[in-house]
């Protein structure tokens, strides 16, 4: 690109497209990151676009939530910290939003969603006071509602895996499952004797008090992983709440936090996210290893879309040691909704190669998940044949 043409990409960025000119002719044609900003750019500062970006005043907010989220990730992928926050107090005064959220009527109206959420949590930093109070009692709405869909099955799912992993070769004879040891040794049926002679018995080994596993969630904050982490960070708190396990809650993004304090609180949980920046994974599998205490019962969860911006030899190697430790790690490269993400292929062929599966979840299956690693099994294995099944359908194909 030469000098001239540097020159008429900045001005065309600061200006913004004329509006005189609808057939584009003559305009300098962006692509790219360039077209990223000036679409964020449009959407706050041209009349017609911010018309757009804000939705009708009639339908109110809730509809446009996603396009209000999408515009806030993208100006955290396009520019740096001190000019977000510029453009994120000039769309408080200029799309109203701060205005809205005052309006009982309006709130009323809202239906709380996790778009809707995770607009609102990326915003708290610059609404008003009694903005960031009604903010929270939407956000609280939609974490109930993810909470009571998640928790019976989550808590009942965890607690029969821990219970069947303490099954046992060598029982005491009055914990021998004796269905269990019939049929593991039928091939010894002796028919002269029309009894079946037991080999090898199957029982539960004494119920273990206190912690059995230890469970670590790290969470990527970045804009593209915003319905990830409100998900994720709802399952910590719900498993923060079985005595069974040890959670915690550690998120990054070019830094690390650890919200494990948080965790009896999904709402201050939330709100102490920063949504956006960029992504260090490195950073955070090495402050996640240093949690390690029991490595055979730990499993150590990183939900990232794998877009290391970190040094990636040595995210590398330090996933290659923590599972050559024996701890149990998986890459999720979604746990949403929205189906199938956007990802580091490399990367994530990279840890599957280092016997670190990768692949997106849904909240629902999140449980199942749980119950393979819990229960030592192929957790490569089980990602292929979910995938399969969905692929088929309902209908079977």
């Amino acid at each position: 690109m030469t000098d001239d043409d540097e020159r008429l990409r900045r001005w065309r960025l600061l200006l913004g497209a004329d509006p005189l000119e609808a057939s584009g002719e003559g305009q300098l044609e962006l692509d790219g990151d360039d077209r990223v900003v000036d679409r964020a750019l449009a959407a706050l500062y041209d009349r017609g676009a911010r018309q757009d970006a804000a939705g009708s005043r009639t339908a109110g907010l809730g509809a446009s939530a996603p396009r209000v989220t999408q515009w806030l990730t993208d100006i955290r992928s396009c520019f740096p910290t001190s000019v977000v926050q510029v453009l994120q107090a000039d769309a408080m005064e200029r799309l109203e939003l701060a205005t809205l959220l005052k309006e009982p009527e309006f709130l009323a109206a809202m239906t709380p969603d996790i778009h809707l959420a995770n607009m609102l949590i990326q915003l708290a930093d610059v609404l008003p006071e009694r903005a960031r109070a009604a903010a929270r009692e939407v956000v609280r709405a939609v974490v109930e509602e993810i909470e009571r869909r998640i928790r019976q099955r989550t808590v009942a799912t965890v607690t029969s895996a821990i219970n069947r992993s303490a099954r046992t070769s060598r029982p005491r004879p009055s914990d021998i499952d004796w269905p269990r040891t019939i049929a593991a040794n039928l091939r010894h049926y002796l028919p002269e004797h029309r009894t079946v002679v037991p080999h090898r018995l199957v029982g539960h080994a004494r119920r273990r008090t206190g912690v059995q596993r230890e469970v670590i969630v790290a969470l990527d904050q970045s804009g593209s992983m915003a319905d990830s982490v409100v998900f994720g960070s709802i399952f910590a708190a719900v498993l923060s709440t079985m005595s069974s396990l040890r959670t915690r809650l550690v998120v990054f993004d070019t830094a690390v936090v650890d919200l494990t304090e948080l965790l009896s609180d999904p709402i201050d949980l939330l709100f102490a996210t920063q949504l956006g920046g960029g992504t260090d994974i490195n950073g955070a599998v090495t402050y996640c290893s240093q949690l390690v205490t029991k490595p055979a019962e730990t499993i150590l969860v990183l939900v990232s879309d794998l877009f290391e911006g970190g040094d990636r030899a040595s995210l590398l190697r330090r996933v290659r040691a923590l599972h050559a430790s024996g701890v149990t790690m998986l890459a999720l490269l979604a746990l949403d909704d929205s189906g199938t993400p956007a990802f580091d292929h490399a990367l994530a062929g990279q840890f599957a190669a280092l016997g670190v599966p990768a692949f997106a979840c849904t909240p629902d299956v999140f449980p199942e998940v749980l119950e393979v690693a819990i229960n030592g099994g192929d957790l490569a294995v089980w990602a292929q044949a979910e995938a399969a099944a969905r692929a088929e359908g309902p209908a079977g194909g």
